[in-house]
């Protein structure tokens, strides 16, 4: 079973599906869907639409620097297979999909170490600028009596001390 990969998004087609466009010049293009293949038609650079894993790769958005993904490169002359080999080569893919797993937690979390800071401090601005709606009116009122009198009390007290 060969599993082709979507001009447009870089997705993959299985099999009997998506559409495949061949142009004059014997190019073929293979699109996983009508969406991919709609796009191609009208032209556009997948690189600018933002959907797309050339979009996202290039945008920093994706891990683009793995050497894992040539195991996924396409190989058009057939191989003889060695039983030894072959099983060599199954470990290693499990220890190749636990590097990839590792990679891409590390990538996810780094993109994201910023954003807990980020949110706290949009949620105290919020809420120091709306700080009214929370709390209510009477008790608003009774704070800026305190803060008032606080002063008042204290000069007092250093008045009859003397």
């Amino acid at each position: 079973m060969r599993l082709e990969k979507c001009w447009f998004c870089s997705s993959t087609v299985y099999p009997g599906h998506g559409i495949q466009f061949v142009r004059n010049d014997a190019k073929i293009f293979r699109f996983c869907r009508s969406k991919c293949h709609k796009n191609f038609k009208m032209k556009r650079n997948p690189r600018k639409v933002q959907w797309t894993k050339a979009y996202r790769r290039l945008h920093g958005k994706d891990m683009t620097q793995d050497a894992t993904f040539e195991f996924e490169r396409k190989r058009n002359r057939p191989e003889r297979y060695d039983r030894n080999v072959v099983e060599n080569t199954l470990k290693a893919i499990k220890k190749i999909d636990k590097v990839r797993v590792d990679r891409e937690a590390r990538h996810h979390a780094k993109r994201m170490s910023g954003k807990k800071a980020q949110l706290t401090r949009e949620a105290v601005k919020e809420l120091d600028q709306s700080i009214h709606l929370v709390k209510a009116p009477a008790s608003l009122q009774k704070e800026q009596k305190v803060k008032v009198a606080a002063p008042e009390n204290q000069s007092e007290g250093n008045q009859t001390e003397e």
